[in-house]
């Protein structure tokens, strides 16, 4: 009985398969075994027979085959010898080794392919003197070779222990190898046949196994055996970290790819891959979109890299919002315009009162349009103070030409990336301000109104201004370059609306590309249609009165603008109504009914005593006093310009929070009336004895500028000659040396805010004539108009 047992041999082209046979003591009767001088000799291809070793063989050559069946049917003896080279078919006597070992056949299995299996037991060493004949088979003559003595010594039992060890080894690192080798090796007493045994198996060059058979000296042949396994056993480690280190990583790829294709199996239970499903999304989406032949390009090749990249790589989010963005932005879409002038100019009347300017600009555009076809958007600038509705007038604009409206607001921005965008390689990048609105507002003609233009930020951070005039540059504009999206974008159709207080504080370049259209503030009558038509209105909806009648007079509504405002625009109106429509809503709700008329001591209960009275401008003023016009950013105002002379050296004292110019200004008018102190009727001597000192009140208030210049020459006029200044009179306007009057700006305001305070009478360089006429008359009734050419005229008509 045999048990089959691979051992540390892993070569597997090798058609054999060593077996030990549980007695293995059969060697003490192979020694009365009884062995013919003449053998078949059957040649190995790839193996060496030792004694004691049990082989299956396959035998496929006919020589083989022939000398295997002659063999069994007699003796069952055959010479087995290796081939020199395995990769000869047909061996010669020369291609045969001299050392070889006698087989017993233990057992022939015929096959069902025809070919025949042997299982053969070396049993004793040989030498092969003569070969006889080749034909049918190989025969020889043979010389049996001595067998082993075992040395009895303790050198050679150390050889056999340290085999046994190094074999065990060999064994544990070898994984085709059966752990179960290692307790057979263990459990071998015999010496000869444990060498032998370990020999066959050895995973080394046939040569070196032939090698091993051949040495007579059972001493030298364990030397030579341990030599070997040491360098098998080093080759065995080396083997074993290598494989132990790949395998590391490919198990960590294998549980990656394992979880991956588990991940995969729960998205396709539930519908598929999320990001497969996304990119399928996007390209459908693609294939409906009209953009220009640059971003399809750029499109399809961001799809191709999004679909390399694994959605887990930190670039698949840069990546796919890039390409999510070139899909909202509309690119070739546009609305269609409306060309209905008569309805166009119906909803700016309807939105807005006044503004007859801007109406008139936003009609021609419409026409040229209508006519043309197509036409590069202007760029406006909407110039006037607070609260006047420029803002609002940009919504009414997109609203009366059917345009989708977007408000970019700028004020306080410091980072020209927030127009041009970052670069999307940046963390968080995002696109610009200005490609934002246009993928919010879905359409490529929008109104954009640029809010609060003159409030750009500019230090050492940046200047957002300067990334502005590529955007509002008409030749320029059509090819936008958004830093994230990394391609060019047309503008050239958007109608940007910017919005300024102060023209002033835009830099040249910038101010240069827009077409600033003025707005001045609201007159008294305006301001009661303003409030009779869009704001009693709107507050009676905000505070729930829009079904309640009760009515706000239009005298009611001009004590309020008189009294409780002091402005150029409608916000301050607007609060003051509002405070009006909670009172009512309070007292609706307490005694469920109200009054149908609010009246003027009604807007005194609820809003207190008036703020701002005219009254001071109707008393008689002391010698001294003129009252003067002043521009504003928030619109025109009225100025005091108040002179007092001290006895002293003739210096002059400017007090008020006065800038440079105003202070020239009074240095200028002093001039002119010591230069012409007797035309004027003042004692040249006054200015050598008298101090002067000049003071415009609201001290707090800076106040700089060269149209007080008419004025203090009138208040120091007065002051030296005693003669008071006409009440109810203003003035504006510039002087020189040579007492001629300039003309000064912001003309509307300045009338505006005198016709407000209450003034009857104002005088003016003959210069400002025209800008008095572009004021709609009846905003302006009761008002008297002086124009002057010189500061004689000015005396005449002022001092009383």
């Amino acid at each position: 009985m045999m048990t089959e047992k691979l051992f540390f041999r892993s070569d597997e082209d090798t058609d054999f398969m060593p077996i030990i046979p549980i007695n293995e003591n059969e060697s003490e009767l192979d020694r009365n075994l009884i062995v013919p001088d003449t053998l078949p000799i059957l040649p190995l291809r790839n193996t060496v027979l030792f004694p004691g070793v049990v082989l299956p063989i396959t035998v496929g050559r006919d020589k083989s085959i022939k000398a295997v069946n002659d063999a069994y049917k007699t003796d069952k003896l055959v010479g087995v010898v290796a081939q020199k080279d395995a990769n000869i078919e047909e061996p010669e006597p020369g291609d045969l080794c001299q050392i070889g070992t006698v087989a017993k056949i233990v057992k022939l299995i015929k096959m069902p392919d025809g070919g025949t299996t042997i299982i053969i037991q070396g049993k004793k060493r040989f030498e092969l003197l003569e070969l006889l004949s080749d034909d049918p088979y190989f025969k020889a003559s043979i010389n049996l070779l001595a067998d082993d003595e075992i040395p009895v010594t303790e050198n050679f039992n150390a050889y056999v222990s340290t085999i046994k060890d190094l074999a065990s080894q060999i064994i544990q690192l070898s994984p085709n190898l059966p752990t179960e080798a290692s307790i057979i090796l263990k459990n071998i007493e015999n010496p000869s046949f444990l060498i032998n045994f370990v020999s066959s198996n050895l995973n080394s060059e046939l040569a070196e196994k032939q090698a091993l058979l051949e040495i007579h000296d059972i001493h030298q042949r364990a030397e030579r055996l341990i030599s070997i396994l040491q360098r098998e056993l080093q080759f065995a480690e080396l083997k074993d970290k290598v494989t132990n280190k790949t395998r590391t990583e490919i198990d960590k790829q294998q549980r990656d790819y394992f979880l991956q294709q588990q991940l995969k199996s729960i998205k396709d239970e539930l519908g598929g891959d999320t990001n497969e499903r996304e990119i399928a999304e996007m390209k459908k989406k693609a294939e409906s979109k009209k953009w220009p032949e640059a971003a399809k390009l750029l499109f399809k090749s961001g799809v191709e890299k999004l679909e390399r990249m694994h959605p887990s790589t930190p670039d698949y989010s840069v990546v796919y919002n890039h390409l999510d963005l070139m899909l909202d932005l509309p690119w070739l879409d546009y609305t269609a315009d409306n060309y209905d002038l008569k309805n166009a100019k119906k909803v700016l009347d309807a939105d807005h009162y006044g503004m007859s300017k801007i109406k008139t600009r936003i009609l021609e555009y419409l026409a040229v349009l209508k006519l043309k076809g197509d036409m590069k958007s202007p760029i406006l600038c909407f110039l006037g103070p607070p609260g006047i509705g420029k803002t609002s007038l940009g919504r009414s604009i997109a609203h009366a030409i059917g345009r989708k409206y977007v408000r970019v607001s700028l004020g306080g921005l410091h980072d020209e990336s927030e127009i041009r965008g970052h670069r999307k390689t940046y963390i968080g990048a995002m696109p610009g301000r200005i490609v934002q609105s246009i993928r919010k507002c879905k359409s490529s003609n929008p109104v954009m109104i640029l809010d609060e233009i003159d409030k750009i930020g500019n230090d050492f951070r940046g200047d957002p201004s300067s990334a502005l005039l590529e955007v509002l540059d008409p030749e320029q504009n059509h090819t936008f370059y958004d830093n994230y999206l990394e391609l060019e974008y047309d503008l050239s159709k958007v109608l940007f609306i910017a919005t300024a207080n102060n023209l002033q504080n835009i830099q040249p370049a910038l101010r240069d590309r827009l077409e600033i259209i003025d707005l001045s503030g609201y007159a008294v009558e305006e301001k009661v249609e303003i409030a009779r038509r869009h704001l009693l209105p709107k507050q009676k909806e905000a505070h729930g009165l829009a079904k309640v009648n009760f009515k706000l007079h239009d005298k009611v509504l001009e004590k309020i603008i008189e009294q409780y405002t002091r402005e150029s625009g409608v916000r301050e109106l607007d609060r003051q109504l509002a405070s009006i429509m909670r009172y009512q809503a309070k007292e609706l709700a307490m005694k469920n009914k109200l009054k149908p008329t609010v009246t003027g001591s009604d807007v005194e209960k609820i809003l207190g005593q008036h703020r701002y009275s005219n009254e001071i401008y109707k008393t008689a003023n002391m010698p001294g006093v003129a009252v003067g016009l002043a521009w504003t950013y928030v619109g025109g105002d009225i100025l005091f310009i108040e002179t007092i002379l001290s006895d002293g050296k003739g210096e002059l004292k400017l007090t008020g929070n006065l800038g440079n110019v105003m202070k020239e200004s009074a240095t200028t008018a002093l001039s002119y009336l010591q230069a012409n102190a007797r035309k004027f009727d003042v004692n040249p001597e006054d200015f050598s004895k008298k101090n002067i000192h000049i003071h415009v009140p609201e001290g707090a208030v800076p106040k700089d500028g060269p149209s007080a210049g008419i004025t203090m020459l009138t208040s120091l006029t007065s002051a030296f000659t005693g003669r008071k200044v006409k009440p109810f009179l203003a003035m504006t306007g510039e002087i020189t040396l040579r007492g001629q009057v300039l003309p000064v700006g912001g003309i509307k305001e300045k009338i505006l805010a005198a016709k407000r305070a209450g003034l009857k009478e104002i005088i003016l360089c003959w210069q400002n004539e025209k800008d008095v006429n572009e004021i709609d008359s009846n905003f302006i009734k009761g008002v008297d108009f002086h124009y002057v050419k010189t500061m004689q005229q000015v005396i005449d008509l002022a001092l009383v």
